[in-house]
């Protein structure tokens, strides 16, 4: 009875593994898209009404594609010439040109002055202003007006002064930096105090030169000295005078 049982229960168990072999061999069917075929369904089939396919009027149209756009020919472009410039207007004269130059016609100096009278009545060294002004006719000639005002000491009972004054012409070598000149004036003179021996008004005459350092083109420095002849008392007095101050030009 047992061997019966056994041969059932091996019968039934090689059944069961040939069903499972042939289950699979089949092919699972898709089960990603679980909806059947449209096209196999009887749907497909179906006509439309020509209004449900008819194009929508309201839609808008599809934009078409960009143009293409051609880039610039940059060999062939041509560049403009820049417009010349147009020269510059002249200045106004006097113009400021260092040597050989058009140089300012005015010079205005003004300089402390150290003036030393002698006479056979008294002698004195006496301190003051000098001041000029000079036009020059063209690069190297001009004319010159000139004060000259000092005063001194205790001299003759009374205080020492003098004043120089006169015009003349002025001889300039006008360079870059430096300008010599030289120069002769004529005038008159006043000195004091009052003595017995004479008047206190008398000629003059100086006659001398200087340097000036152009330290822009409207203010120099200067440095002068001068013979100065007078004659006080009945006499000729042969003095010097040295000063030293600016210059402006204008």
């Amino acid at each position: 009875m047992k061997s019966l049982f056994v041969s059932a229960f091996l019968l039934l168990g090689a059944v069961c593994a040939s069903q499972a072999q042939v289950s699979a061999s089949k092919p699972l069917p898709d089960t990603d898209n679980a909806a059947p075929d449209f096209a196999a369904t009887s749907a497909a089939k179906v006509t439309l009404p020509d209004f449900l396919t008819a194009t929508d009027p309201f839609a808008q149209p599809r934009a078409n594609s960009a143009p293409a756009f051609s880039a610039p020919n940059l060999g062939a472009t041509v560049l403009a010439e820049p417009a010349a410039a147009e020269p510059a207007a002249p200045s106004p004269n006097p113009r400021f040109v260092y040597g050989g130059r058009d140089d300012y016609r005015w010079q205005l100096s003004l300089a402390f002055a150290w003036v030393r009278f002698r006479s056979s009545v008294f002698n004195s060294n006496e301190f003051g202003i000098k001041t000029t002004v000079s036009y020059f006719l063209n690069e190297w000639l001009g004319v010159e007006g000139s004060v000259t005002g000092a005063f001194g000491g205790t001299v003759a009972g009374g205080i020492a002064k003098i004043a120089v004054y006169g015009g003349g012409p002025k001889v300039a070598w006008r360079q870059k930096r430096w300008e010599p000149w030289l120069h002769a004036i004529f005038g008159g003179a006043h000195e004091g105090p009052q003595t017995v021996a004479s008047g206190r008004n008398s000629s003059s005459m100086q006659l001398g030169g200087g340097a000036d350092y152009r330290w822009n083109p409207h203010l120099s420095f200067r440095m002068d000295g001068d013979y100065v002849r007078t004659g006080f008392f009945s006499q000729t007095q042969s003095n010097f005078q040295l000063t030293g101050g600016a210059v402006i030009h204008f």
